[in-house]
């Protein structure tokens, strides 16, 4: 077991001008926990973990491992193992055989590698494949040979990087339950890179959120839903998305046309005394059907997504002359028809999000 630090890490590819895909990342990653990476593509995050896993250089800063810096060492001692998106089964072995063959290489004996690969079994199910090929299995099967092999290395951290993105939404779903569960009954470190916030969301501890590079913020899923620090991190956690809009301020708040999001008097104190707009951002929960002779928001019905007992009403409003697109989420029992209009008001004013349009930084209350 062991924590893991970044200290101002950071990976510069050359060009003109050079590429810094990574940027003085600085981020402690406490022993026994599951902390997950997620952004959109090319943000960073499977160079961060790579730049952990030693391979790929650290330019700047510094990587350290249980106390170690392991900026220059290579990733063979670096007391690590990976799961990646691909399974790199050897096809002529066994999974048995697949699972022990770096046990192998480090000459460990073979009761040894008997009773560590029979244990990662009987943690993943997999006590009754283990004299098959990987050609026998299913593809949820095949990754959980992937992870046994990492697992019986009794490493210090675990690295996963994107490893169910070729199951299907079913598989995935039980997938990462069971990596869930099985890291918190090993309690060994894990950094898991994915680009599926729902993923981040339901499965670390903490999650870190990384833009062009950049460390936006790294806090438990609750906090990062509920106070995100800055629009892009609005927009990108949670699905569907926040609703986002710039509005200008009047005396009474953030005017939306027919609504009006009312703004504390000390939110809008030092340097956001000067604004004359702010952003406005709602999660489609933070929307309800307007009653009669409520100030409300019109909304013209573009789509209708039923889901179970929930439903997404999709819609266009009309918002100081330009037409924005807002989700709302209500029961799926009363969903209006496409091309309706409905109107649609503030659950609570806690409700709205407000951010600076010009840093996209949130105003904190």
């Amino acid at each position: 077991m062991a924590d893991v630090s970044f200290r101002e890490a950071s990976r510069v590819f050359p060009g003109n001008p050079p590429v810094r895909a990574v940027d003085t990342l600085s981020l402690d990653i406490t022993d026994g926990e599951f902390l997950v990476l997620v952004g959109p593509s090319g943000s960073g995050k499977s160079t961060a973990l790579r730049m952990l896993a030693g391979l790929e250089d650290v330019d700047e800063g510094m990587i350290s491992i249980g106390g170690r810096d392991v900026t220059e060492v290579s990733p063979k001692n670096r007391d690590i193992a990976m799961v990646f998106q691909s399974y790199a089964l050897y096809p002529h072995m066994t999974v048995a055989e697949n699972m022990g063959f770096a046990l192998k290489i480090q000459r460990v004996g073979k009761a040894e590698i008997a009773e560590r690969v029979t244990e990662a079994a009987r943690l993943l199910d997999l006590t009754d494949y283990l004299d098959r090929k990987p050609k026998a299995l299913s593809g949820g099967q095949r990754q959980r040979v992937a992870m046994g092999r990492a697992i019986v290395r009794e490493p210090a951290v675990f690295l996963m990087d994107e490893p169910l993105s070729n199951l299907d939404a079913k598989l995935r779903v039980e997938t990462r339950a069971n990596i869930t569960a099985l890291q918190q009954r090993l309690g060994t470190t894990t950094v898991y890179v994915t680009h599926d916030q729902v993923e981040a969301l339901t499965m670390g501890h903490r999650v870190a959120v990384l833009k062009d590079g950049l460390l936006q913020q790294c806090d438990t899923p609750r906090a990062l839903y509920d106070t995100p620090v800055n629009v892009f991190v609005a927009g990108f956690i949670g699905s569907p998305a926040m609703n986002l809009t710039t509005v200008p301020l009047s005396d009474d708040g953030a005017k939306l046309d027919g609504l009006t999001v009312p703004i504390a008097r000390d939110v809008l104190s030092g340097p956001a005394a000067s604004l004359r707009e702010v952003t406005v951002g709602v999660r489609p929960e933070g929307l309800r059907p307007a009653v009669d002779g409520e100030p409300a928001l019109e909304l013209k019905v573009e789509l209708v997504e039923v889901l179970g007992s929930d439903a997404y009403v999709y819609g266009q409003a009309d918002v100081g002359g330009r037409g924005e697109r807002f989700i709302v989420r209500t029961e799926a029992h009363t969903t209006p028809a496409f091309g309706e209009t409905i109107r649609v008001a503030l659950r609570n004013p806690d409700a709205a999000h407000l951010f600076d349009p010009d840093s996209g930084a949130r105003l904190a209350s």
